[in-house]
C-alpha cells in the first residue's frame, strides 16, 4: 500500500534552506537569558534553521520540571525578533496549538505521547484547520506505523500540506544502551507508504546521552532522512530536563562538522549502471534463497506428516537449541551478524512449528 498525500517539500515553507533541516535548542525553556543567550550561539551556525524551546514539558510522572508554561511563547517571540531564526515548540493538546498559533511561531510538533492518541491528533487537527501551519508529527511511543500514518492523516485532512514526520525512537521492549529503541524499520516502512513524506530525526531523545549523538546522527544521514533535531543549551550541566542528551552549541558544531551527508543519487554517470549490476546480482540471490525456503518447506511438512503418524510433539526443544547453536556459529564463520541470525532462525523455526502443528491438528 502506497499513499500519495498532498505534502510539501521542506523547501516550500522554508527557501533559503540550502542543506538537511537542522532544529535546535533547550530541550526547555528555562528562563529568557537563558532562552536568548542559546539562540544568539545557534544563530551563529547557518547549518540551524530553526530554533526549537520546549514550553510545555509532559512528563511521565508528576513532581519533575514541567516547563515554564505559555509564558515561554513569548520568549520564542523574543528568540525570532532579536536573531531571525523561525521558532517552534511542541505542543501536547488543542489548548496548546491555539496558544502558539496565535503567539505566531512557525513550527508546531506534536510529540509521542500525543501522537498515540487519536483524539487528541484530531483535536490539534481542528486546532490548525485553515492556517498554513507547518506541523512536525513524532512517532507514537509504540512502534505503531498505522497510527504514525494516521496521525499524519488527520492533519493532512485539515488542509495542512506542511508536513514532517520525526522519528525519536520508540519506548523500549527490552534493555538497550539508548534511551529509546530506534527500530528504523518502522521509519522506513512509513516511508515506503507514505514517500513524499519528509522525515527527519531526534537522536536526542533516541540516545539519551551526548556520546551517542554523533553515530544515531550519521544513521539518520544513511537513511536517507532529511534533517535532524538535535537539542542544545549554553549551559548542558544546569538543564532543568534532560541535561545528558544536550549539547552545547560549540559541540554541536563540532558534531555536524563530523556528519557525512547522504545523497540519492551520484555525481557519477557511471553509478547507476554499476548499481544496477549489483542489484541484479542480488535479485538473483533472492530468488535463490527463496527457492531454498521453498524446499526447506516441504522437509519440514514431511517431518510434521512423520511426527502426526508417530504421534511426536511439532516442539522438541534439545532439537531447537542445537540448531540455533549450530547456525549461530556458522553465521559467525561466515561473518554474519549474530543477531541477525539468531531473528532469521527464530522466524523460520516458528514457521516450522506452526505448519507441523497444522499438519497434526488435521482431521
Amino acid at each position: 500500500m502506497t499513499l500519495k498525500l498532498e505534502i510539501n517539500p521542506i523547501k516550500e515553507w522554508l527557501p533559503h534552506i540550502d542543506n538537511p533541516l537542522l532544529i535546535s535548542g533547550p530541550c526547555s525553556l528555562e528562563s529568557e537569558e537563558q532562552a536568548l543567550d542559546t539562540a544568539k550561539l545557534l544563530a551563529q551556525d547557518k547549518r540551524v534553521f530553526i530554533y526549537r524551546g520546549g514550553v510545555w514539558k509532559p512528563r511521565t510522572r508528576p513532581g519533575s520540571f514541567e516547563g515554564v508554561g505559555s509564558v515561554g511563547l513569548k520568549w520564542l517571540q523574543t528568540v525570532k525578533k532579536e536573531t531571525g531564526l523561525p521558532v517552534g515548540t511542541e505542543v501536547a493538546n488543542a489548548q496548546h496549538t491555539e496558544e502558539a498559533l496565535n503567539a505566531g511561531l512557525d513550527v508546531l510538533w506534536i510529540g509521542a505521547r500525543s501522537t498515540a492518541s487519536p483524539f487528541v491528533v484530531q483535536e490539534i487537527a481542528d486546532v490548525v484547520k485553515g492556517t498554513d501551519a507547518v506541523i512536525m508529527i513524532k512517532n507514537p511511543v509504540n512502534p505503531d506505523v498505522q497510527l504514525w500514518m494516521g496521525a499524519v492523516e488527520r492533519i493532512n485532512q485539515a488542509g495542512i500540506k506542511n508536513i514532517v514526520a520525526i522519528h525519536r525512537g520508540f519506548t523500549p521492549f527490552r534493555e538497550t544502551k539508548y534511551r529509546n529503541y530506534p527500530n528504523w524499520k518502522t521509519v522506513i516502512e512509513l516511508k515506503r507508504i507514505l514517500p513524499n513524506l519528509p522525515i527527519i530525526c531526534d537522536p536526542s531523545h533516541i540516545a539519551g546521552k551526548r556520546e551517542y549523538l554523533y553515530e544515531i546522527s550519521q544513521k539518520a544521514f544513511d537513511m536517507g532522512m532529511e534533517g535532524l533535531m538535535l537539542e542544545s543549551h549554553r549551559d548542558p550541566s544546569c538543564a532543568m530536563s534532560d541535561a545528558a542528551q544536550q549539547l552545547t552549541p560549540d559541540d554541536l558544531g563540532k558534531l555536524l562538522d563530523k556528519l557525512v551527508i547522504r545523497h540519492e543519487n551520484a555525481n557519477n554517470p557511471n553509478f547507476e549502471s554499476q548499481l544496477d549490476v549489483l542489484r541484479n546480482r542480488i535479485d538473483a540471490l533472492d530468488s535463490e534463497l527463496l527457492e531454498i525456503l521453498a524446499s526447506r518447506v516441504a522437509i519440514v511438512k514431511q517431518i510434521g506428516q512423520y511426527k502426526r503418524e508417530n504421534n511426536v510433539t511439532a516442539l522438541q526443544m534439545n532439537r531447537w537449541t542445537q540448531l540455533m547453536d549450530n547456525r549461530v556459529n556458522l553465521g559467525k564463520r561466515l561473518d554474519i551478524n549474530e543477531t541477525f541470525v539468531k531473528i532469521l532462525f527464530q522466524l523460520i523455526h516458528e514457521d516450522s512449528v506452526r505448519m507441523q502443528t497444522e499438519i497434526m491438528d488435521e482431521e
